[in-house]
């Protein structure tokens, strides 16, 4: 049996309460072993309110893409390109940063994550881009290794705040390209 490709489109203020609750059920499934209650519960409530993510579409600099599996049903991922936002580890030509790449966990393995970044690295080429960079958490080791096939080489860190606990991410770039 043959399985369709992920099926991939802008976001528009509509999805602003579907892209809160998968960003909050996305990070929540991932991080949330690794972390304190009280840390996780401040980032969620803090960065995927409604109103915050409908805030986000409505900035230009933002761009949302929802993942799909087949014709019916509710988004598995999406991906948020940001741009105005550059690390100072990143030197390449007009930078832009994948701020968010979040997958379902029951999706993982489907295809989503990847059929995400070619359409990020299509985005971002069409606008102009040609530097695609992002923080990864040192202690994501599947997001690491997806990164790293993808092309991204390690090029500093930075803090994350979670709630109130400093982390370490991992600032990585790669080129942007036509045939990525």
């Amino acid at each position: 049996m043959t399985r369709d490709p992920p099926r991939i489109r802008v976001a528009a203020d509509a999805d602003a309460d579907v892209l809160a609750t998968l960003g909050a059920q996305t990070f929540r499934g991932t991080f949330a072993g690794a972390n304190s209650i009280e840390d996780m519960n401040a980032y969620v409530r803090t960065s995927f309110s409604s109103a915050g993510v409908l805030a986000e579409l409505a900035d230009a600099r933002n761009t949302f893409l929802l993942a799909f599996i087949g014709e019916a049903g509710p988004p598995t991922g999406y991906a948020k390109l940001r741009a105005g936002t550059v690390d100072p580890g990143v030197t390449g030509p007009d930078p832009i940063e994948l701020q968010r790449l979040y997958v379902d966990r029951r999706s993982i393995g489907q295809g989503i994550g990847a059929a995400l970044m070619r359409a990020s690295l299509h985005a971002a080429w069409s606008a102009g881009f040609r530097t695609l960079w992002l923080g990864v958490w040192e202690h994501n080791p599947r997001a690491l290794s997806f990164y790293e096939r993808w092309g991204f080489r390690t090029v500093g860190d930075h803090v994350f705040r979670l709630g109130s606990d400093d982390q370490r991410d991992l600032i990585m770039v790669r080129a942007v390209s036509v045939g990525a």
